[in-house]
C-alpha cells in the first residue's frame, strides 16, 4: 500500500480511536455516502426560498434580496470581530488581517449600493414600502451588534449626553441612553416608535449580554491597550480608521442618498417606515458617532463626515 495512504490511515485510526470509535465503521459510512454538490453545500434551494415579497410590485425582490446579502456580510464582519474580541492572545497580524477584512466587507456593500439608490423605480418603491411599516433597516441586529463588538458603550452614547456619560460603567445606564434610540423616538412626545419597542423587545436582551461580555475587551478597547503600550502599528492604525470611516461615514451616506433619492420631495419629505428621522439620524455630522476617538485630531474628530456629507448634497 502506497506509504502516504497508509500515514493518513493510521492518522484516522488515531483520531477515531481517541473518540471510542471504529475506523471500519467511518470508511463503510463514506461507501455509503453521496459525493456532496454544490447546491447542497451551501443550501441553494432554501437561500433562493427565502424571499417573500409582500405585494407584485416587481422592484420589492430587488429591496428585499439586497438586504439579506447585507445581513450576510454583517455576519462575515461579525465572524471577524468576535474572533478579535474573544481571543485573549490575538497576535497583531490576524487582529490586523480581521480589520482588513472588515473593511473589504463594507467597501463591497458601499460600491453595490447603487443598486438600492439607482435600480428601482421610485414610484414602486413608495407603493411596497407602505406594506412593509412598521419594519425599518434601522432594526438590523447584526449592525448594532458590529457597533457592540467595536465600540466602547460610552462613545455610542447620543452626542447630547456622551460628555456627561464618559465615565460611566453601568451597561444598563449606557443602553438606555445609546444614539441610535433617539433615532426612533417621536420628536414630539418622547415616546419610543412602535419600531422602537419591537426591536428592543426582541433584541433588547442579547444586546445588554453582549455589552456585559465585551466590557474592557473591545476592539477600541484592545486598540487603545496597544497604542498605550507602543505596539500600534501604523497599518492597524491606518485600519481602524479606515474601519471607523466605513461604518460610521460612508455606509450611513449611502442611506441617506437612497433616502433622499425615494424619500425627500422638495418641501415635503415621506417619512420612514420606521417612523425614524432619517435627515437626522444618517447624516454623521450630526451623531459624531467615532469608534476609535483617540486615532483622531480635535480638528477631525470636529469636521466629522462633514465633507463627505457636503458633497453629497452638492450630488442631490
Amino acid at each position: 500500500m502506497d506509504q502516504e495512504l497508509t500515514s493518513r490511515l493510521e492518522a484516522l485510526k488515531i483520531k477515531y480511536s481517541a473518540s471510542g470509535q471504529e475506523l471500519l465503521d467511518f470508511l463503510d459510512g463514506l461507501l455509503e455516502a453521496d459525493y456532496i454538490t454544490y447546491w447542497d453545500y451551501i443550501r441553494l434551494d432554501s437561500l433562493l426560498s427565502l424571499q417573500q415579497p409582500r405585494t407584485p410590485h416587481h422592484d420589492e425582490s430587488i429591496f428585499i434580496i439586497y438586504h439579506q446579502i447585507t445581513e450576510l456580510y454583517f455576519k462575515l464582519c461579525l465572524h471577524e470581530l468576535r474572533f478579535i474580541v474573544k481571543n485573549e492572545k490575538i497576535d497583531l497580524e490576524s487582529f490586523n488581517e480581521g480589520i482588513r477584512r472588515c473593511n473589504r466587507y463594507f467597501e463591497s456593500l458601499e460600491q453595490s449600493f447603487s443598486i438600492m439608490v439607482d435600480g428601482m423605480k421610485r414610484d414602486q418603491f413608495l407603493k411596497f414600502r407602505m406594506s412593509l411599516i412598521p419594519a425599518s433597516g434601522f432594526q438590523s441586529a447584526q449592525y448594532r451588534m458590529i457597533e457592540l463588538a467595536i465600540a466602547r458603550l460610552n462613545d455610542l452614547v447620543h452626542l447630547e449626553k456622551r460628555e456627561e456619560y464618559s465615565n460611566e460603567k453601568n451597561i444598563s445606564t449606557l443602553l438606555d441612553n445609546i444614539y441610535w434610540k433617539k433615532g426612533a423616538t417621536m420628536e414630539s412626545s418622547g415616546e419610543k416608535t412602535l419600531t422602537l419597542l419591537q426591536f428592543e423587545s426582541k433584541y433588547g436582551n442579547e444586546f445588554k449580554s453582549q455589552a456585559e461580555e465585551y466590557q474592557g475587551n473591545t476592539v477600541s478597547d484592545q486598540a487603545k491597550s496597544l497604542l498605550k503600550n507602543g505596539l500600534l502599528t501604523d497599518e492597524l492604525k491606518n485600519s481602524l480608521r479606515n474601519l471607523d470611516q466605513h461604518i460610521n461615514v460612508l455606509w450611513p451616506l449611502q442611506h441617506y442618498r437612497s433616502a433622499v433619492r425615494y424619500l425627500a420631495k422638495q418641501s415635503l419629505d415621506v417619512r420612514a417606515t420606521g417612523g425614524t428621522n432619517w435627515q437626522k439620524y444618517l447624516p454623521p455630522k450630526f451623531q459624531k458617532r467615532i469608534f476609535f476617538p483617540f486615532l483622531w485630531s480635535e480638528k477631525e474628530k470636529n469636521e466629522w463626515g462633514k465633507s463627505f456629507y457636503d458633497s453629497y448634497i452638492k450630488e442631490y
